[in-house]
């Protein structure tokens, strides 16, 4: 466990942040190795794997619920210097995160064929996302108790194991991905099937590793089969916490489709564009936001220790390091959008339309830094529905002008950003109003009391974490 309620807030952000920005490549790069090697197989498998892996889009906001509440209760927990309530929450974490990952296998397995159903064009593409779907579910089912686990260590401090598997597992599918798709080496080809069982086994694989890492190396959280006994409730503490952080997904979610339907009359190279704009900024911004997420168990340790003082601290200081990296990122885009744009498509149009994105969209960077921090947070301090208000506000701001506008004469792409911008910059507002209220409620010593650690028990020994 690494004690975050002493040393230096910057030291403890800058030495968390890197991890967690290397964990978030592996995962995107993760998520194009199928749809690289499975474009071989013509168009109708690749339509059918990115169809059948946009699910995984709402299953992530599932795996949101448990991460941000585990996160959450285990370092107020740490905080406290309290062990057992970290051990107790961990664990009813687990039981939760099998409980989803069961849930999620039964309901993927009876739905595949009709979700495709419902969104595929033709025979071809419903059958190549049915059976990718299939054998990627458990995937996504092994997902859930990894996320928890990784939150679990997150929560104490501790983020480069998870890192570590997380490479490990890319590079085991990246491995795995020719020889079952196309038969490299063995020439039996198991095609999109062979795409999802990649996944799967570098999944399972990284589930494993973290398992041992638990079971094997005495860490301030474990395993306690004891612990396993349904109680619902740590689970309505868990999910109190978690669930306004899964609504927030859903709400990019909802935002985002609400950008593909305003473009949809603009032609296919609007679309596409978009598509790649979006991916390049998602990318540039990982470090702010590994600096946000690194901020959140910093904030939840030491309200957990009712050290208040320090977690205002933190809120500055990591907010000063994100809007730093944003204006770095924002220069960047400004001056030299082409270099981040080089290679995704050799239509013009597309990359036109993926240009003029990239340079209105990165002015509003440092907005998107502060959302992110006070996303942060919230989540360190337990409450995250402020967070799905602001996510919500921000959908109804773009999505209903942007209809509207879509539909009048003159219509011009230039309006979907002027829009996009504008309810940013007034979710990151909102956002900031709604932390500072947050503060003057919840950082109130008791009367009589200086705010400070929460009791003068002994600090447990800390073990190091390994290289």
């Amino acid at each position: 466990m690494k004690d975050l309620t002493r040393g230096s807030i910057v030291s403890h952000i800058l030495s968390m942040a890197p991890p967690i920005v290397v964990g978030m490549i592996t995962i995107m790069i993760c998520q194009l190795v199928d749809l690289y090697f499975v474009s071989g197989l013509g168009d109708a498998a690749v339509a059918g794997v990115a169809a059948a892996g946009n699910a995984g889009f709402l299953v992530n906001a599932l795996m949101q619920m448990l991460g941000v509440g585990t996160v959450a209760l285990v370092s107020h927990a740490v905080g406290r210097k309290d062990r057992d309530d970290a051990n107790l929450v961990f664990n009813q974490a687990v039981v939760l995160s099998v409980l989803f990952g069961l849930l999620t296998l039964l309901g993927g397995f009876a739905l595949a064929r009709p979700y495709m159903r419902t969104i595929a064009a033709d025979e071809a593409t419903i059958n190549a996302g049915t059976t990718y779907f299939l054998w990627f579910m458990p995937a996504l089912a092994l997902q859930f108790v990894t996320q928890v686990m990784a939150a679990a260590l997150r929560a104490t401090g501790i983020v480069r194991p998870s890192m570590l598997v997380q490479a490990l597992a890319v590079i085991i599918n990246i491995a795995l991905a020719p020889v079952l798709i196309t038969g490299w080496g063995t020439g039996y080809a198991l095609g999109v099937a062979g795409a999802g069982l990649a996944s799967t086994i570098a999944v399972f694989i990284g589930a494993l590793m973290l398992f041992y890492y638990f079971r094997r190396l005495k860490r301030y959280v474990a395993f306690h089969p004891a612990q396993w006994r349904p109680q619902l409730r740590q689970w309505r503490r868990i999910l109190n916490v978690g669930v306004p952080a899964g609504g927030e997904f859903v709400m990019i979610f909802i935002f985002m489709a609400a950008i593909y339907y305003v473009l949809r009359d603009l032609g296919p190279a609007a679309q596409a564009g978009f598509g790649i704009g979006t991916r390049v900024v998602g990318l540039i911004q990982m470090p702010a936001l590994a600096v946000s997420l690194a901020a959140g168990p910093i904030v939840g340790q030491n309200f957990g220790a009712g050290n208040y003082e320090r977690v205002r601290e933190t809120f500055v200081k990591a907010a000063l390091i994100a809007t730093v990296v944003m204006i770095a990122l924002t220069i960047l885009a400004q001056l030299k959008p082409g270099l981040l744009l080089a290679g995704f498509s050799n239509d013009p149009e597309t990359m036109s339309v993926a240009l003029l994105f990239l340079k209105m969209i990165s002015l509003n960077m440092v907005a998107q830094g502060l959302i992110f921090t006070c996303s942060s947070m919230f989540q360190g301090l337990g409450n995250t529905k402020p967070v799905l208000w602001s996510s919500a506000t921000r959908v109804l701001t773009y999505s209903l002008p942007a209809i509207w506008l879509s539909t009048r004469p003159g219509f011009r792409i230039e309006y979907v950003w002027y829009l996009s911008n504008a309810a940013t910059t007034l979710q990151a507002v909102q956002s900031l109003w709604l932390l500072r209220r947050e503060f003057r409620k919840r950082l109130v010593p008791p009367k009589g009391k200086v705010a400070g650690p929460a009791s003068p028990e002994p600090v447990v020994p800390l073990a190091r974490e390994p290289a």
